[in-house]
């Protein structure tokens, strides 16, 4: 049997739907899946390495990176620049790992220009109850934070139908279970499925 090829996967979601949690479980359980790590322009804090939290460059460095059509995509964010080099994917992907991007919309949309055969996965919470529960149950926000980041949850929420494969993290272990089939080539959820336009809805109508 042929082994399959390495691929690339790109992983959204809005905050508080369980996406670190799954990927993190993922990688702890498949030897064949790998992070790439990116590129910052923030400050290094203590205890971080360079090479393995993240390439730690000055601004020159990244916006020259930029100019070289070096990352599959970027972002500035406050006074930071964060990217993910075309090179360090390549890189995994010769090894035979498959590799994932744990990125926002808008950085998914960067990577599918430059990357056109990668797989897309989107993670939905199974309702706005337990979307905002799992916010405040971080316990470290004040409300009007958690207010914007419903509101942010459903801007990102809403391009949910741009990624080819859905998952509602509503048991965990059943999320994991199906993100796996993702990475093994099986059949997802298709994003246009009926079954998940009424959660849809009720999740985008969030106010």
């Amino acid at each position: 049997m042929t082994q399959r090829q390495a691929k690339l996967f790109v992983i959204s979601a809005p905050s508080g739907a369980g996406k670190t949690s799954l990927v993190k479980a993922l990688v702890r359980d498949l030897p064949d899946v790998c992070f790439s790590v990116s590129y910052t322009t923030r400050p290094q804090r203590p205890g971080e390495v360079h090479g393995k939290d993240y390439f730690f460059v000055d601004r020159a460095e990244f916006e020259r990176m930029i100019e070289d059509g070096a990352f599959l995509e970027y972002a500035r964010v406050f006074d930071n620049y964060y990217g993910t080099a075309r090179a360090q994917v390549e890189s995994l992907l010769a090894t035979g790992c498959n590799v994932i991007l744990e990125i926002d919309w808008q950085g998914a949309q960067q990577v599918r220009r430059a990357w056109p055969d990668c797989e897309t996965v989107f993670i939905l919470p199974p309702s706005r109850e337990e979307l905002e529960r799992r916010l405040r149950g971080r316990g470290t926000d004040a409300d009007e934070v958690i207010a914007r980041r419903l509101r942010e949850a459903v801007e990102e929420m809403s391009h949910w139908q741009e990624f080819r494969h859905v998952i509602v993290n509503d048991d965990f272990d059943d999320a994991l279970a199906a993100l796996k089939h993702v990475l093994r080539g099986e059949n997802g959820q298709d994003p246009g499925h009926p079954a998940l336009r009424p959660l849809v809805d009720s999740l985008l109508a969030l106010s």
